[in-house]
């Protein structure tokens, strides 16, 4: 017998499927773009996002275990010493309002195929994965001391993927 793919056993296509386990990435990628860091910091917010990412396979919830599951066999275990190469896009801007608009195709897909308790799960781990990545590095100071934990753009993303994800 053909063991059915993860993806089926949710009621998702392929394609479908593609969206949810990419979008925790691009939500990592664009919370770290929403504020140009520098190369040690973007690295800072990088680890944090694929450590809560990777922290996903130990969800309670079935579909976010398997979703990052997925997905840290595609991109790599920070537990392994793995990392994520750091993606500087060309339009920061452009990749962030692609990702809301992903997010926003998610949400509506989440709640024509699963409960609200496995889609406010999944939802909920984008917007901590967002969180946990703009406050890895403080932006402005000098030398590291001072400046804001979180900027203003940073938080601007933060919040309008919330709002996005009704989380």
């Amino acid at each position: 017998m053909i063991e059915q793919p993860t993806y089926a056993r949710f009621g998702f296509t392929d394609e479908e499927w593609g969206l949810l386990v990419g979008l925790p990435q691009s939500v990592l990628t664009a919370a770290s773009a929403a504020e140009s860091d520098g190369t040690r910091r973007t690295m800072a917010e990088s680890a944090a996002g694929l450590d809560t990412i990777s922290a996903g396979r130990e969800s309670g919830s079935p579909l976010v275990a398997a979703v990052a599951a997925e997905m840290v066999s595609r991109v790599g275990d920070p537990e392994a010493g793995e990392e994520l190469p750091v993606i500087a896009p060309s339009d920061p801007q452009a990749l962030i309002d692609d990702v809301l608009g992903r997010a926003q195709a998610a949400t509506l897909l989440l709640a024509d195929r699963v409960d609200e308790g496995a889609a406010g799960a999944y939802r909920h781990w984008l917007v901590e994965i967002a969180e946990n990545v703009v406050t890895a590095a403080s932006t402005g100071g000098i030398l590291g001391i001072g400046g804001d934990v979180v900027s203003d753009s940073e938080r601007r993303f933060r919040d309008r993927l919330s709002q996005v994800l009704n989380d």
